[in-house]
């Protein structure tokens, strides 16, 4: 029995216009007049007798159907590309991963040695959230922060953490920081992604002061960086600062600690879960997590049922560490 396929021209041309919600965009990422798109749609639409968009005026909105084949589609189109891809690049095949320049500095790139194909990684980084969209990113994974699911994607936590204050060594021996109550008269670094010091006063047994009491930045990361340069204290997230505190560039402050929260995950098209080098770069990390923090580990393969996770709702737009 034959394949009953539509005209590949008027799907690339639906999937492009469902991804941007635009025919004009989907005009320039195709090399096409607008009306083009347009055309092809309406071919599409006789072809599968329903409509795929609701059209008001200038805008459009996909119909629940259209919703429907999209999702699918664009994985479809991300596999196909994938796959043609292996077959043209010549020498091996390299691996693209983006994430946030914090998550690459303090924890990738000290590993990447041990990586079986690290060689061949393109490593690529995002000053805001790392874009899901893998028909225009250019990258095989993202390391997005949280785990917030997208229709299409296998999203996997693979680290969660707690947190305490940092600080650099200098600044704590100048202050003679030794009791939580200390660090009521010094500056706090703070970050606008889930900012824990009121947890983490409670956690010490203290009232928290009235926030914020120092700059506020856009993430962790720099909150980090400017304890580092002895600007105040940061609380830093545990796994990711570990090979700051190794070095000796901080210092930890204090045995109590906020509750525990994932805050990155490995995500990828769901289309391409069977691909090798996907499936290596995921037992890597996993290896790399378990080797440093077991019960984290072992958590997080419990809570995700032993295997990947195929997302069906969409994200909130958390940025996070970067």
């Amino acid at each position: 029995m034959g394949r009953e396929l539509p005209p590949f021209a008027a799907v690339k041309a639906f999937e492009a216009a469902a991804r941007h919600l635009s025919f004009k965009e989907a005009a320039q990422e195709l090399c096409l007049s607008p009306s083009a798109i347009s055309h092809q749609i309406r071919a599409l639409e006789e072809y599968l007798d329903t409509a795929l968009f609701e059209r008001s005026g200038n805008s459009i909105a996909l119909t629940l159907t259209g919703e429907s084949y999209a999702g699918k589609l664009t994985g479809l189109l991300d596999d196909f590309d994938q796959s043609t891809r292996s077959i043209t690049e010549t020498g091996p095949r390299k691996f693209s991963v983006l994430c946030t320049p914090g998550f690459a500095a303090r924890w990738l790139v000290p590993r990447l040695h041990r990586l079986r194909f690290g060689d061949r990684v393109r490593l690529r980084v995002s000053t805001g959230a790392p874009s899901l969209d893998f028909s225009t990113n250019e990258s095989d994974v993202v390391i997005q922060w949280a785990d917030d699911p997208v229709p299409g994607l296998v999203t996997e936590p693979f680290m969660t953490s707690s947190r305490y204050p940092v600080i650099c060594p200098d600044l704590k021996e100048r202050e003679g920081i030794k009791d939580p109550k200390d660090l009521l008269k010094l500056r706090l670094m703070h970050d606008e992604v889930l900012d824990a010091w009121t947890e983490w006063f409670e956690a010490a047994g203290l009232d928290p002061p009235k926030m914020p009491r120092g700059p506020v930045f856009p993430n962790c990361e720099l909150a980090t960086t400017a304890a580092e340069q002895g600007q105040g204290v940061s609380l830093a997230y545990d796994m990711m600062a570990r090979g700051t505190l190794a070095s000796g560039r901080l210092v930890r402050l204090f045995d109590a600690v906020t509750m525990p929260v994932v805050i990155y995950s490995l995500a990828y098209p769901s289309a391409r879960q069977d691909d090798p080098m996907i499936m290596e770069f995921r037992r890597w990390i996993r290896d790399e997590i378990a080797n440093e923090a077991p019960s984290m580990a072992a958590e997080l393969y419990k809570t995700n049922g032993g295997s990947v996770r195929k997302s069906v709702t969409r994200p909130t737009n958390h940025e996070g560490p970067r």
